[in-house]
C-alpha cells in the first residue's frame, strides 16, 4: 500500500515562509533581498502593516527598484493610506516607464486609477 501524500495547506506555506525569512532579516538585517522577500511573504499572508516596513526599508536603500514601491503601495492602500499609496504609486509608475516594464506600468496605472475613483 502506497502512503497517502499530506499536503501543507497554503496558508500554512505562507506562514511558513516568512517564517523563514524572519529569520534570514534577523541574521542579515540590512539585506534588503531578505527584507523584500519578507515584505513580500507577509503582504501575502495579509499582514500589510508589518510588510511595509520591510518594503519602506527596501525603498529606502535602492532609489530605483520598482517592485517594493509597487507592493509597499498596494500594502498602503489596504491600510487606508490613500495619499502614501498614490505618492509610492506614482514613483512606481515612472520606474515601470524608466525601466520599460509594460506589465507592472498597466499594473501600476490601474492601481493608480482606482485610487483616483475611490477619492
Amino acid at each position: 500500500m502506497r502512503p497517502r501524500l499530506q499536503f501543507t495547506s497554503t496558508n500554512k506555506f505562507k506562514k511558513m515562509r516568512s517564517e523563514a525569512f524572519k529569520k534570514m532579516v534577523a541574521q542579515a538585517p540590512e539585506n534588503r533581498l531578505f527584507r523584500f522577500s519578507l515584505g513580500q511573504a507577509l503582504f501575502d499572508e495579509n499582514s500589510p502593516a508589518e510588510a511595509a516596513e520591510h518594503l519602506e526599508f527596501c525603498c529606502d536603500q535602492k532609489e530605483d527598484w520598482m517592485m517594493p514601491r509597487i507592493l509597499l503601495g498596494k500594502a498602503y492602500l489596504q491600510l487606508g493610506k490613500k495619499e502614501e499609496a498614490r505618492e509610492i504609486l506614482q514613483a512606481a509608475l515612472q520606474l515601470a516607464i524608466e525601466q520599460n516594464h509594460e506589465g507592472p506600468e498597466a499594473e501600476v496605472r490601474a492601481l493608480l486609477e482606482d485610487t483616483e475613483s475611490r477619492t
